[in-house]
């Protein structure tokens, strides 16, 4: 599973981040967390608003920070 955290660095990014490492860990699921901080690769995919999350190149939440059950919900 590919996990990727779409924002440029800011605070609620950076907590999107640490939240996901947190699913994964509690869920004890494979997976590689990667962050895209490329404005206009953001934007190429389609999202205006961020943090976004992407699993597997799908875009899955946007404009908002999800809480760790939240993620671990998505995820599992």
């Amino acid at each position: 599973m590919k996990i990727e955290i779409l924002g440029t660095g800011c605070p609620k990014c950076e907590a999107l981040m640490n939240n996901v490492r947190a699913a994964v860990g509690e869920l004890g699921i494979e997976a590689e967390i990667a962050k895209v901080t490329d404005i206009v690769e953001i934007a190429n995919r389609g999202v205006m608003m961020t943090p976004a999350l992407s699993v597997d190149g799908d875009v899955k939440i946007v404009g908002k920070l999800a809480t760790v059950a939240e993620l671990k919900a998505l995820l599992g």
